[in-house]
């Protein structure tokens, strides 16, 4: 019992160590940001003193001068004047008159405030506004119920995939990011983060055996597949990392920081294909263990062969997956770029298409290479001797 958790503990304690020294290296030089231009509380409404409609004549003077279609069908402005209650901060306690707005121009269809709701007030030096509803509690119910399925479903292995997503998220927040806003090596922090996930997940979820380090042979191999694909048409479709708005600030951040677009582009390729390419990993060194275990005399090519099976069943689903992520996480700008382009040869050879379609081929190509990497490394680890 006792040497089954010797190494669970060192994977932990290994792990912390990790995070720890990582933080402060990455902190080191980070640029310090400003503090905000508005003071932002949460509060609880109290009561709505008013609820009225607003007029916006300016509106009637961009329409004549046809900046604007006819608005006369467009519902009119509304304000509501409430009260509410703020709960923490330093003004908890306090009593704060605030407004909710609804211009047309904005066409905000956002639900009116009413009393009893928790919302975020922003001080613009004019006044207190509405500033969106709060939704982290919300988010925090569903994050409980998630981590309870988990263990309900999952027991010992539930909660050891809970360690591991925890420490997959504070490696990526606060050391990986903050490497970046310190000016580190984008490529190179982003090669030892996935260095980091792979091994810690796998040895906290697997455990400390043949099963594992099969696992993290093979998914090594895909993501270095994935990583090397991006570099190459890095270069091919001469890429620029300006892919949307939010790369577009990031040039001009404050301070001497001046951060490598197409790096960042490198980097969020190669960790968001390395879940998918972990997962088709670890199911395929666990099938073969299983299939070495109940068969005893399995040769080499017999388990080779069933490795590279399995992996062709699960090859249709997992690039399915990445793919459709993609996607999926780019819905809006798809349909934005189909609206105002006048050809789909325009589209698809926008930089921001270009790199959504290099996401999902080079991870795609991670995990094809990552399954017979997989079998191959399972087949020789698995039927040694030691």
């Amino acid at each position: 019992m006792l040497r089954i958790k010797i190494p669970y503990l060192i994977t932990i304690a290994a792990s912390v160590l990790f995070l720890i020294i990582g933080n402060k290296i990455a902190v080191n030089g980070m640029i310090s940001f400003q503090n905000p231009p508005y003071e932002i509380v949460r509060a609880k409404i109290q009561k709505i003193i008013e609820r009225t409609e607003q007029n916006f004549d300016f509106l009637d003077d961009y329409n004549e001068e046809e900046h604007y279609e006819d608005l006369s069908g467009m519902m009119p402005g509304r304000k509501i004047i409430f009260e509410a209650k703020v709960t923490t901060g330093n003004r908890k306690g306090q009593i704060i008159k605030a407004e909710q707005s609804f211009s047309p121009m904005l066409m905000d269809n956002s639900k009116e405030v009413d009393k009893g709701d928790t919302v975020l007030l922003v001080n613009n030096e004019v006044g207190w506004f509405f500033g969106g509803y709060f939704r982290i509690n919300t988010l925090l119910i569903l994050g409980f119920i998630f981590v309870f399925c988990l263990v309900l479903f999952g027991g010992k292995k539930g909660l050891n995939t809970i360690i591991s997503l925890s420490f997959t998220c504070i490696a990526i927040f606060a050391v990986f990011v903050p490497s970046i806003l310190s000016g580190k090596n984008i490529y190179l922090m982003s090669i030892i983060i996935c260095v980091f996930v792979i091994m810690m997940m796998n040895l906290i979820v697997i455990g400390y055996n043949k099963k594992s380090l099969a696992s993290i042979a093979g998914c090594t191999g895909g993501v270095i597949v994935a990583g090397l694909i991006t570099l190459i048409m890095d270069k091919a479709l001469y890429l620029t990392g300006l892919i949307d708005e939010h790369s577009r600030y990031l040039i001009n951040l404050p301070g001497d920081l001046q951060l490598n677009l197409k790096a960042i582009v490198f980097a969020g390729i190669i960790i968001g294909a390395m879940g998918a390419i972990m997962d088709v990993s670890i199911s395929i060194s666990s099938s073969l263990w299983e299939i070495k275990e109940k068969a005893k005399t399995v040769s080499f090519k017999e388990l080779l062969h069933s490795g590279i099976t399995i992996g062709r069943d699960i090859m249709g689903s997992m690039a399915d997956t990445l793919i459709l992520a993609y996607i999926g996480s780019s819905l809006t700008v798809v349909l934005l770029l189909s609206i105002y382009s006048t050809s789909l040869l325009g589209i698809f050879n926008s930089e921001m298409i270009a790199v959504e379609i290099l996401q999902a081929m080079a991870g795609s190509l991670g995990i094809l290479f990552a399954m017979p990497l997989t079998a191959l490394f399972s087949s020789i680890i698995f039927l040694r001797d030691k």
